[in-house]
């Protein structure tokens, strides 16, 4: 059976101390060589936390893959908004606002890792973490902007995002 080892790590900054080197040392494998790979496979997510898993293919060739997941939708948040963190008063001192085709494009990318039944609720729930880190949607309160989805209001963008 194959070893896994699951970690939380900043994309393009890993590196051999913790939590990465403690959890794939008595693997066996080139700590180096694990962390090289992370780097090259999170440098797109730069700057935020994104969940990793070292499969450990062949314990006594050493071999090992590298399977990088999507950060969590409050981190693809403040990466839209440009934030380093969400609101300390959510509700009362917003610290970004979103787009609908912002939410869309994080709803596309955590969609698989949802719940959701399709694109709208995928969105509905991208909105629901936004109003819970202080972020408006569209300039309103998002849960106006989800009343405004179950309304159809925005069909047509959803439409043309599904395309």
């Amino acid at each position: 059976m194959a070893q896994v080892v699951e970690v939380l790590v900043e994309g393009g900054k890993a590196s051999p101390g913790p939590p990465l080197g403690p959890a794939i040392g008595p693997l066996g494998l080139n700590v180096k060589q694990v962390v090289d790979e992370i780097n090259k496979a999170t440098k797109d997510f730069e700057g935020m936390q994104v969940p990793v898993k070292i499969i450990v293919t062949d314990p006594k060739k050493k071999t090992f893959e590298i399977e990088v997941g999507v950060p969590p939708v409050s981190q693809l948040i403040k990466k839209e908004i440009g934030a380093p963190k969400g609101s300390s008063e959510p509700g009362h001192s917003p610290v970004g606002n979103l787009t609908m085709e912002q939410v869309i494009r994080i709803a596309k990318a955590k969609v698989d890792q949802m719940l959701a039944a399709d694109l709208k609720a995928a969105a509905k729930e991208v909105i629901g973490t936004a109003l819970s880190m202080g972020v408006t949607v569209e300039g309103k309160d998002p849960r106006e902007v989800q009343k405004e989805i179950d309304e159809g209001v925005y069909d047509e963008i959803f439409a043309n995002a599904e395309e």
